[in-house]
């Protein structure tokens, strides 16, 4: 009986669809977000507890029974609209009603999923570009990408619902357990912290026991009716997103050996660096947050046009993404970071004895913003050039190329089209 209790609960998954939508979507809710959230969830549980209750109620009130080609919900409607008048109109209304509704909760996948690219993209789990509030990838190739793997689903499964709701159970269950563990984990940690910590602990320590015992039954069970294809297709996307992230972990050490190689640069004295004099050559550095990369580019400016350029200006972006999209005084914080980012940069360009400047904005699009504060210095100093840095991996591999953006040439494309110089330094990460 425990087995038939845990094999109909694992089979209703989907109903969990609403409340993993509103999980996901709390970033978006209105203030305050918790409570907005808790509201929302009550209201669905109650909603999906009363038409639950009522639909059993109906089954055993109209000794409902499974029929071949027919769910359940049908063969009640079918018995109903055959004792009312106009039954067969108020049969079709219903269904196409329920079709409607199944159309409505499908685009939770469209709304969610993007946001959910966006949230690993921001730790380096998938390509950062996914990142971008501005990025199409984010939003309409993702899309795509998600609507192309619905439909190869449904190819495979050759539209078969059994199949596809064990694949969907899956998967569901999969989330949920790791969710459930995560959270207890996460209040077991900072127990200290929290007087109510026992309560909660014991909360998520059962959800995840359910959830993970159904996902073990469900697996073993339905192994060979879908299983097996689902627990692939979950194992070999797990395996791609490590192996992206474990590439970007070592792009980073790499970078952070060669800023970790420019650091005694910190430790020499300011010179007498005169006035910033605008009628002298300039060079305009588009630069990131303070790294490796921005220091090689300059030192590289030097090394490439010695003693030209008598003046520095340092360009950066602040890229309003995913990740900074959140809670209150996002883009005040980002702006700080970026303003302290560009005052390192200014006293690193004293130390080597060039006046420097900066100029900065903030945006989504980091070619958009670059590009217009570009023009904007081109038009006060008229004697500046424009250099970027660009990563050259040796031996470039294709998938580096989707993993790592082409900003540097994105800018130099566009600024080319309106006449101005921009020079690309190469940095080699090897």
């Amino acid at each position: 009986m425990l087995l038939l209790f845990a094999h109909a609960f694992s089979m209703g998954g989907g109903t969990y669809t609403g409340i993993e939508a509103v999980s996901n979507g709390l970033a978006i809710m209105r203030e305050p977000r918790v409570t907005t959230a808790r509201k929302t969830m009550f209201y669905m549980a109650v909603s999906l507890a009363f038409t639950s209750a009522g639909l059993l109620f109906c089954f055993f009130l109209w000794d409902i029974n499974p029929a071949s080609g027919m769910t359940m919900n049908a063969s009640l409607i079918t018995q109903v609209s055959s004792f009312l008048p106009a039954g067969g109109t108020f049969l079709w209304i219903t269904i196409l009603s329920e079709g409607i509704i199944l159309i409505v909760g499908a685009q939770t996948g469209f709304l969610d999923g993007p946001r959910i690219l966006a949230n690993l993209a921001v730790d380096s789990w998938l390509p950062r570009r996914f990142a971008s509030l501005s990025e199409r990838l984010t939003t309409m190739n993702g899309i795509l990408l998600m609507g192309g793997s619905a439909i190869l689903l449904l190819y495979m499964t050759q539209g078969v619902i059994h199949h596809l709701v064990v694949m969907y159970s899956i998967n569901v269950f999969i989330t949920f357990s790791l969710s459930t563990m995560g959270m207890f984990l996460y209040t077991w940690n900072h127990r200290a912290r929290n007087p109510g910590w026992k309560r909660l602990a014991i909360l998520f320590l059962i959800a995840f026991l359910l959830c993970s015992t159904i996902l073990l039954i469900t697996s073993i069970e339905k192994f060979h009716e879908g299983g097996w294809i689902t627990l692939v297709i979950t194992a070999l996307s797990v395996a791609l997103c490590m192996m992206i992230h474990r590439h970007y972990q070592t792009v980073g050490a790499k970078l952070q050996s060669l800023y970790s190689d420019l650091e005694n640069l910190e430790t020499l004295p300011v010179k007498h660096c005169g006035t910033f004099d605008p009628s002298l050559p300039t060079a305009a550095v588009l630069v990131g947050g303070y790294s490796g990369l921005g220091i090689h580019t300059v030192l590289n400016i030097l090394k490439e046009f010695p003693g030209f350029y008598k003046n520095l200006i340092f360009i950066s972006v602040g890229v309003i993404d995913s990740g900074d999209f959140k809670g209150e005084g996002a883009v005040e914080n980002l702006t700080l970071r970026t303003r302290l980012s560009l005052d390192k940069y200014i006293a690193l360009a004293e130390r080597i004895g060039l006046p420097a400047k900066s100029e900065f904005g903030i945006g989504t699009d980091a070619v958009d913003e670059a590009v217009k504060i570009c023009q904007k210095v081109s038009e006060e100093y008229k004697g500046v050039t424009f250099f970027a840095g660009k990563l050259i991996f040796q031996r470039e591999k294709w998938y580096q190329r989707l993993l790592h953006n082409e900003t540097a040439f994105l800018i130099q494309k566009r600024l080319g089209e309106f006449g101005k110089t921009v020079v690309v330094l190469p940095a080699v990460v090897r």
